[in-house]
């Protein structure tokens, strides 16, 4: 069995954290897992380009769509987006509370952002049925994450038979880098807006290579 080598550190720390609470607790003799070479995980720097994030989109069914437009415009994770309701759209935005720092924020309100909350109000679902959620399925019920997943598969696939001049091989969670890497500002203004707890975890989704002057291209500044 070959494994990246990121997932082969994966696979090996969670059991050596099991392993290590039995054997505190005297449950088992040793910590096998003890002394195991981990590979050190590359950070990710792939950048969605526009061409293929509004490719994907194009063709994407609705459900897609409006997780698509919300992890970027919002920089939100797909968690938090599955388990949006409708008592977080506020007169301001959107209230996110996000599921992994907590940090609560109200994403403003764009016009962009309203027409991706239209196209989820008008995903159908059966009659007599009230959803709560804004991304629902027929039944009313919320998607999964495996649900969810199938389609955003679907989608890529349908993409790169459409448009096979594009790359697809990105995942959701690089849609909100894209976001990250395409707001204007500063690291700090950045990670204001993102809600991460560190800069250094807002610089690791700040992807888009930047555009630096060449020798004698530098504009000078004024006496």
């Amino acid at each position: 069995l070959i494994l990246f080598h990121a997932e082969s550190s994966i696979y090996s720390t969670k059991p050596s954290r099991v392993y290590r609470w039995g054997f505190e607790r005297g449950l088992c003799k040793a910590n096998p897992c003890q002394g195991v070479r981990q590979f050190k995980e590359t950070a990710r720097d792939l950048y969605v380009t526009d061409d293929g994030y509004h490719a994907l989109f194009s063709v994407a069914p609705a459900v897609v769509k409006v997780a698509m437009e919300i992890a970027y415009l919002c920089a939100a994770r797909q968690g938090d987006i599955l388990a949006m309701t409708n008592q977080q759209l506020l007169d301001d935005g959107i209230f996110i509370a996000q599921g992994k720092t907590g940090k609560k924020q109200i994403k403003a309100w764009t016009g962009r952002l309203h027409a991706a909350v239209e196209i989820a109000h008008q995903m159908p679902v059966n009659s007599g049925v009230y959803s709560q959620y804004i991304i629902r399925q027929s039944t009313g019920g919320r998607y999964t994450r495996d649900g969810f997943n199938s389609r955003w598969r679907k989608a890529k696939q349908d993409a790169a038979i459409t448009f096979p001049h594009l790359s697809f091989d990105f995942t959701f969670h690089d849609l909100k880098a894209k976001g990250i890497s395409d707001l204007d500002g500063t690291l700090a203004e950045k990670q204001a807006i993102s809600g991460h707890m560190t800069i250094g975890q807002t610089a690791r989704y700040d992807r888009k290579i930047p555009i630096v002057p060449v020798v004698g291209g530098q504009h000078k500044k004024s006496k």
